[in-house]
């Protein structure tokens, strides 16, 4: 049997997108064990790296190059990706959990979460400072902080080399600013007790170079809005505050009962916690055989081992290695300019040429999750049909990327005898009553089955809404991919939550389905809705009418890219929160409409066209207007298109090939619905935006019949 069709059968689940994990991926990539489905839990789609934090602030990195691409790395890796802050384990029904998600099932855990900097028993600091880690709230805090006009006052909490870094850091880029600045250094004992003599005093010289105030001895009391206070009565004026004292564990990780007093994970030299079900590593965790500082360091050299236990505890195979941290490592510190110290053994040395050579390492490192290609493509084979190889090797999208194309179905159609409205729902009348019914399904985008449930869900409810009904019921068909019974179990469970939360939360009830096992993941929903007015049809537009549009556009040409690794995480991460927005509130605003519709597979310009031909008008579209999601538009400027973008364009000579127009053709999954509206749509608008949507007048119906022009 080919190793690709071999079931599914044990859940790894990795939470946390820490330097380890990350380098796990990296590795699962080249050699994934089969059999095994791999998941990441991380509440961000990206993860900061701690080495080039200090650069950042100075201004040396922007942000980007300071973000470990985690949406990116699942994909190369194969890895499902669950973008929420797990919050709990249950180590006897073996999940763990979420926020805002069901329950995730495991058979080998490994945890990765890192440490926080912050101060919970400091008063006023959890109100007016930011604790250095995690790292990317702080990096954002600093980007805006950096804004502001004026002297910039500044303070750290702990006289750590953490903290003298930012501080050196700050105090470049306050001079790169062109800022007055004045910046203090806190340290409850004496500053730098983890280095050498040596090493120490030169960084003493740095921070009085820098022009930094270095206060030893001293605790501060209380933080308020302007000032720190401290404990012998003296305050220190301060408009940004941030901490980097210690190491604080995530204070969900005491209710595991995997944590030493502190609140840290013990590992033996395996890195396995108490739990030999669980891994634990990097800052979060302390090797109690062996302990070491928190350095990232140790993290990175953990990584082959944790990779090849990992493997070995799914196998069932035994054999674990073990790690053996080094006594003493070097130790790059980066002076707030182009310049570092580094010590090691007691030895101590500095300059430029030592942050040439840090700045080597990081970009080296960093690297590793930027290059990241996709194994050479399997040859087609020859001979082969005519025609076989229109498309390439270019994957095929999900969602409704994968739809048949317009031109196929209209043909197809045509062949038969149809009854009904042709609309975006059936119409069904029983006496009195009118419902609707609709169907559809969508080739899973992503690994996740929560996002992939959710999407689906709003997505079918779309053509409910459309008609201007209320939901009523749904029936699920799922298919999954092939696995072990308990797996399977798992995979429906988060689906089958997600999708009741999704469809009750809009007025309907899941009421039954069906279930199979197939070669990927699908998911779809048969759909009802009842009329308590008359439905809003494709054919009620009136020339002179406004257009409007609930939702941005792009979301085929950001899956498109995704799929080949040249989408930014964040932007997949905002796309897939549009996608899964439910309308039934935006559907209440438009009740007014005289037609209506949801924009999905066929593009904006597809759908408003069958508008326009129902209702016997034209159409007139304003580029600028049309709302995009991010990242969209300088995809397609690349030249990235989905896969069903080519049958969606046909039909359209008339309108332009450019970046804006072509984003026109996009096929969504989950789109926003198009309304006719009469008179000022304006408040509309903006109560819809008041309630988050990204909604927009659009342009408006013309008497040009059947006609859409592009302005």
């Amino acid at each position: 049997m080919d190793q690709k069709n071999l079931p599914l059968t044990r859940d790894l689940v990795l939470i946390g997108g820490g330097h380890t994990h990350a380098l796990v991926l990296r590795r699962w990539a080249m050699n994934p064990l089969t059999g095994a489905r791999l998941t990441l839990v991380n509440p961000e789609p990206t993860a900061a790296y701690s080495g080039m934090l200090p650069g950042h602030v100075a201004g040396h990195y922007d942000r980007d190059t300071l973000d470990i691409d985690l949406v990116r790395l699942a994909r190369f890796a194969g890895a499902r990706l669950i973008l929420g802050s797990a919050c709990g384990i249950d180590r006897e029904t073996k999940t763990v959990q979420v926020k805002g998600r069901p329950d995730i099932g495991f058979d080998i855990a490994s945890i990765d979460v890192g440490i926080n900097s912050a101060m919970p028993d400091l008063p006023g600091f959890a109100a007016h400072a930011v604790p250095a880690k995690p790292l990317g709230p702080f990096a954002s805090a600093w980007a805006a902080f950096r804004t502001g006009q004026g002297t910039a006052r500044l303070a750290v909490i702990g006289g750590g080399v953490a903290g003298a870094e930012l501080a050196m850091a700050m105090a470049h880029a306050m001079r790169k600013d062109g800022r007055a600045a004045s910046i203090t250094l806190l340290e409850k004992q004496r500053a730098f007790s983890a280095l050498g003599k040596t090493a120490a005093d030169r960084l003493k010289r740095a921070l009085q170079e820098n022009a930094i105030e270095l206060l030893e001895g001293v605790q501060p009391a209380r933080i308020s809005a302007d000032r720190v206070e401290l404990e012998d009565g003296r305050h220190v004026p301060a408009d940004f505050v941030t901490g980097a004292a210690g190491a604080r564990p995530h204070p969900w990780l005491e209710d595991t009962g995997l944590t030493d007093e502190h609140g840290f994970i013990p590992v033996d030299a395996r890195l396995r916690s108490s739990d030999p079900a669980i891994f634990a590593t990097g800052d979060c965790a302390i090797m109690k055989e062996s302990p070491r500082p928190k350095a990232g360091v140790f993290a990175v050299r953990q990584a082959p081992v944790l990779f090849d236990n990992l493997r070995a505890a799914l196998s069932e195979t035994g054999g674990l290695r073990s790690y053996r941290p080094q006594r003493d490592y070097l130790k790059l510190i980066s002076l707030g300019r182009k310049a570092a110290l580094a010590e090691r053994f007691g030895m101590a040395l500095s300059g430029p040429w030592l942050w040439r050579w840090k700045d080597g390492i990081d970009r080296r490192f960093m690297a590793k999750f930027e290059r990241l290609e996709p194994a050479d493509p399997t040859p087609l084979p020859w001979p082969r049909a005519a025609g076989a190889d229109a498309q390439g090797q270019k994957p095929m999208c999900g969602g409704c990327g994968a739809k048949i194309g317009p031109s196929a179905l209209r043909k197809a159609l045509a062949r038969v005898e149809t009854t009904g409205i042709g609309d975006d729902a059936a119409l069904l009348k029983m006496g009195e009553t009118r419902q609707v019914i609709s169907t559809d399904h969508l080739r899973a985008m992503v690994e996740d089955p929560v996002t992939m449930a959710r999407i689906a869900a709003v997505h079918a409810l779309g053509d409910i809404w459309a008609m201007g009904a209320e939901p009523q019921a749904a029936l699920a068909s799922i298919v999954l991919p092939r696995q072990s019974p308990r797996l399977a179990e798992r995979a429906l469970a988060e689906i089958i939550q997600a999708a009741q939360e999704t469809v009750v939360a809009a007025g309907a009830e899941i009421v039954g389905g069906h279930s199979t096992q197939g070669d990927e993941l699908i998911i779809g929903f048969t759909v009802t809705g009842i009329c308590h007015r008359d439905p809003i049809t494709l054919s009620g537009a009136r020339t002179g009418q406004k257009l409007v549009l609930t939702k941005p556009l792009g979301s085929g040409v950001i899956m498109a890219a995704e799929m080949e690794g040249l989408a930014r995480g964040a932007d997949v991460a905002a796309a897939l929160a549009t996608m899964s927005q439910p309308q039934g509130s935006a559907a209440g605003i438009l009740a007014g409409a005289s037609a209506m519709t949801d924009v999905t597979g066929f593009g904006l310009a597809g759908h408003l066209a069958a508008l326009c031909d129902a209702s016997g008008v034209g159409a007139e579209l304003w580029t600028d207007a049309v709302p995009i999601m991010p990242g969209a538009l300088s995809l397609s400027k690349r030249g990235v298109r989905s896969s069903l973008y080519a049958e969606n364009r046909q039909g359209f000579p008339e309108i332009q090939e450019g970046p804006e127009t072509a984003l026109f053709f996009d096929p969504q999954t989950g789109g926003g619905l198009l309304a006719a509206i009469d008179g000022d749509a304006t408040a509309l608008v903006s109560e819809m935006k008041s309630m988050g949507f990204d909604a927009a007048v659009i342009g408006h119906t013309t008497d040009h019949a059947g006609q859409v022009e592009i302005v």
